[in-house]
């Protein structure tokens, strides 16, 4: 007789199948390597773009760089009907603020806001760095052209602006340029708080921070995989749920992770010829990026880049030296990859700003006892087809299987016992699009 699990499995094998949308295939199809190529051409052009550089020329400099960017969201959303609110958010900065800051100065970020049409406060973000850095963070003469640290993750941020502006979306997505990142990530943390003083209910941030080379230092050229970034846990828990996490689990199933997790997912769905990473940490060994900001205030935030660096490229000036060209120039940026990159991040920002608000208040229960109970809160009627609980073992990184369990607020499964699973709930809307996953905050008995 066949067990109860294995046709569970099968059953969420077929859900999987039936789920795919070709409107996420036709989004694929539409990033262009040009356009990504000239994007990125054009940045590497205005010289340098350090924080603290020239903000008057028209020709070179952190001033240029971004007036430059914003012309450009303004043409997208002149071409989409005005479907983009285009700004700058800025805050000054002061020498007394760190170590690589070389004089008092706006740091200003450049925001392209496409409104969601169901729930305009709910944002989901992609985010690129406008600045770049020669090899002393505080030289801000010398030719630093950034081509891949990030002039990548910056056009990858405009084509997914230009593609996605095509459609309309429940949820608001903003394209955005940060600055002030090589100096202490000013840039993402003024803007997580701008966020959170004006109330954003923000699902995730997907910072992408280099995501245009493919031969690392080790001499691996790899134009496939790419990695994932996130924290395990939240940041801003308190001492009580920390606690609880001793004898109920959840050490990797933070916010920060379920986003990667929904990302590792899409990806394996729409673009199976793409080998993302998961890595187990905010972010490289003692870095950091521009998603930590919003993490630290409680928001969910990964960061997208490139499986194989090459450290000869980033941070140095340009010259040679033992036959070794340094220098983050634009010849070292594989564009087809940084498209392939683009892509990854388009679809999960639409699947994201198309699905409905995830579950609220999910609860679990279910101790010595030969089932696992849930109950949860509705994220809404409108748009919402119903509920799926995934569950995994606990010594898996991936949601392994799923059940659609309908339009409830409330299910058991039986003949599946909780202390040998990790469990969440999602939310699935109409369209087949579904929310990320939710771990259970609270334990219940009945």
């Amino acid at each position: 007789m066949r067990s109860i699990l294995y046709f569970t499995c099968i059953f969420s094998i077929l859900t999987t199948f039936a789920q795919t949308n070709p409107k996420i295939y036709a989004i694929i199809d539409s990033v262009s390597a040009d356009r990504i190529e000239k994007d990125i051409k054009k940045l590497a052009d205005f010289g340098t773009r350090n924080t603290f550089s020239d903000t008057v020329s028209e020709t070179r400099g952190i001033g240029a760089a971004r007036r430059w960017i914003k012309s450009e969201f303004e043409t997208i959303s002149k071409n989409c009907n005005n479907c983009l609110q285009v700004s700058y958010q800025k805050d000054f900065v002061t020498k007394d603020m760190g170590t690589r800051i070389p004089k008092d100065a706006w740091v200003v970020n450049v925001l392209a806001i496409q409104k969601g049409t169901k729930y305009p406060n709910r944002f989901v973000i992609m985010s690129g760095d406008i600045d770049s850095r020669a090899s002393d963070t505080m030289d801000f003469t010398t030719d630093a052209p950034g081509a891949n640290d990030n002039a990548s993750g910056m056009a990858g941020t405009m084509e997914a602006a230009r593609i996605l502006s095509k459609y309309q979306f429940e949820s608001s997505i903003l394209y955005v340029g940060l600055s002030g990142e090589e100096q202490g990530l000013f840039g993402g943390a003024g803007l997580a708080k701008y966020a959170k003083e004006n109330g954003w209910d923000i699902i995730g941030i997907l910072n992408n921070d280099m995501i245009g080379n493919i031969k690392g230092v080790d001499g691996v050229i790899d134009n496939r995989s790419f990695r994932i970034f996130s924290e395990p846990t939240n940041p801003t828990e308190t001492e009580k749920q920390r606690k609880a996490r001793r004898y109920y689990g959840g050490e990797v199933d933070g916010i920060s992770r379920q986003l990667a997790r929904y990302v590792h997912g899409n990806v394996k769905t729409y673009m199976p010829e793409m080998k993302p990473m998961m890595i187990y940490r905010l972010d490289r060994f003692g870095r950091g990026g521009h998603h930590k900001p919003f993490n630290d205030l409680g928001f969910a935030g990964i960061r997208i880049m490139e499986a194989h660096e090459n450290y000869t490229q980033q941070h140095q000036d340009i010259r040679t030296e033992n036959g070794i060209d340094y220098g983050d120039t634009v010849e070292h940026v594989n564009f087809e990859y940084a498209a392939k990159l683009t892509a990854v991040n388009a679809i999960n920002l639409a699947s994201l700003a198309w699905a409905p608000p995830a579950p609220k208040n999910v609860k679990i229960g279910g101790i010595v006892e030969p089932s696992a109970k849930f109950k949860w809160e509705k994220a809404g009627n409108s748009g919402v087809k119903g509920y799926k609980i995934y569950w995994r073992d606990t010594t898996s990184p991936t949601w392994d299987h799923s059940r659609f369990v309908g339009d409830k607020t409330q299910f058991t499964l039986d003949g599946i016992v909780i202390d040998n699973y990790f469990f969440g709930i999602s939310t699935v809307g109409t369209n087949g699009f579904e929310s990320p996953v939710v771990f259970p905050s609270e334990v219940f008995r009945e």
